[in-house]
């Protein structure tokens, strides 16, 4: 059991380790409070893991359920940092997670009856946009993560970055079960062995970290409340919500007991009530991870107490803050390079899901190239909003805020509102408003479909 728990978490351990190490920083945390904020992840990810497997009286879907924290908050979060400066950052972060957790918890037993404003038309636009914003942090850290540094962008960043990709695909190219399933992690280790040399790994950070430790509840202050924010998160929460469904869908298929209207309901009230926790142990909005999923599918190990045993091994991560600080030994290029494949994978997982979404009918193509367009602006023109009051632009700086809203509004406008369907010949579910489809890329670092 502990050895099958492991696997679980060696599979996940780089989706869930990503999104403090791209906030921190955006934050303007130090490498130290950047592992602290890591180790917190880790703690939260075991909490609601536990949350989903275990559960206890109408919260928790009992399936073979990882969760983790979630790559659609990222962009949102670092458009809040940027927003707030770094003294209110984190607070504000924190206090819209805790309203948007809990806005979902109470959701949850009617969210059922809403997924269908969320189809695959929706949800892989969305998903793209995750993967495609995220993709330009990888670049800068590829370039060694510190503009004013004068070997930003050198050659041996770039050298380093490029290592470490194509370490990570000739890996996936050569290895069979398991270890492919966790080449970006082995990619990650290689490539930190090839940086020492070149004196790229510092070392610090794992000398200051203690052995044992507890996230301090509230360690970056209390928590703060901002209408923008609060906003921004709710969407992020949304559309964490459809991913879980769509999850528990697929993997009540896989497991042999389909997940009903009561299973997805707990399952989403663990998600929920793991993400409202989440800011109370420094950490953010938690979600299924899809990757794992797939490793249930291969292995055939269907028990839930095994990934219980997984979420205790989290937990333990977490309150070790030694082993979160390993992850600080890992250079910026070697994170870039590795990153380039995992929020890739990303996209394309929402790709695979467009590709479901009956792009040929009605008005869907349309509405993909309306919410990508505008989803792509602050990526492709950063200072578009720049005349914008300043709350707005936490929205609009998050191209995955934007895009998500452009999405859902117009497909309500083309594929529900005014007998749309009736009147060109196709059902809902032909005009996209049909039940999500399985989970993308089992390898995808947090992406549904």
């Amino acid at each position: 059991m502990f050895t099958s728990g492991l696997q679980h978490v060696a599979a996940m351990y780089a989706g869930v380790v990503a999104p403090p190490m791209i906030v921190g920083p955006a934050c303007g945390l130090s490498p130290t409070e950047t592992s602290f904020l890591v180790g917190a992840s880790l703690f939260t990810a075991g909490l609601a893991t536990l949350l989903q497997t275990l559960g206890f009286w109408k919260i928790g879907a009992r399936l073979p359920f990882v969760n983790g924290v979630s790559f659609a908050g990222v962009t949102p979060m670092v458009a809040i940092g940027k927003a707030q400066g770094p003294e209110h950052a984190l607070p504000v972060i924190f206090g819209a997670i805790i309203v948007a957790g809990v806005l979902g918890f109470f959701l949850a037993p009617y969210f059922s009856r809403l997924v269908r404003f969320f189809p695959p038309v929706v949800t892989g636009t969305v998903i793209t946009l995750i993967g495609v914003s995220l993709l330009p942090v990888a670049f800068n850290w590829s370039q060694g993560g510190e503009a004013s540094s004068p070997d930003h962008g050198s050659l041996t960043q770039i050298a380093m970055a490029a290592a470490t990709f194509v370490s990570v695909l000739v890996l996936r190219r050569v290895l069979r079960g398991f270890l492919r399933q966790i080449s970006i992690l082995l990619g990650l280790i290689a490539g930190t062995l090839l940086a020492i040399p070149v004196g790229l790994t510092d070392f610090s950070a794992l000398g200051d970290a203690a052995p044992l430790g507890f996230p301090t509840p509230f360690h970056f202050g209390a928590p703060q409340f901002n209408a923008a924010a609060l906003v921004s998160m709710c969407i992020v929460m949304l559309v964490c919500m459809t991913e879980s469904t769509a999850d528990m869908l697929a993997l009540g298929r896989i497991v042999g007991r389909p997940a009903d209207e009561r299973t997805i309901e707990g399952g989403l009230r663990a998600d929920t009530l793991g993400t409202a926790l989440s800011p109370l142990f420094n950490s953010f909005a938690t979600s299924a991870f899809a990757q794992n999923i797939g490793l249930v599918a291969m292995t055939k190990v269907r028990s839930r107490f095994v990934v219980a045993t997984s979420g205790a091994i989290l937990l333990l991560l977490g309150l070790c803050p030694v082993a979160a600080s390993v992850i600080s030994l890992v250079p910026l290029p070697v994170l870039g390079g590795a990153g380039i494949v995992l929020f890739g994978s990303v996209a394309a997982s929402g790709i695979q899901t467009l590709a479901t979404a009956a792009l040929e009918k009605g008005e869907n193509a349309l509405i993909v190239a309306a919410a990508v367009g505008i989803g792509l602006i602050p990526i492709a023109a950063p200072d578009f909003y720049h005349a914008f009051p300043k709350d707005l632009l936490v929205v609009l700086d998050s191209g995955i805020s934007t895009g998500a809203l452009i999405a859902i509004v117009l497909n309500l406008a083309f594929n529900h509102l005014g007998g749309r369907s009736a009147a060109t010949g196709h059902t809902e579910d032909e005009a996209g408003g049909g039940e999500p489809p399985p989970p993308g890329p089992a390898d995808a670092p947090d992406a549904t479909a």
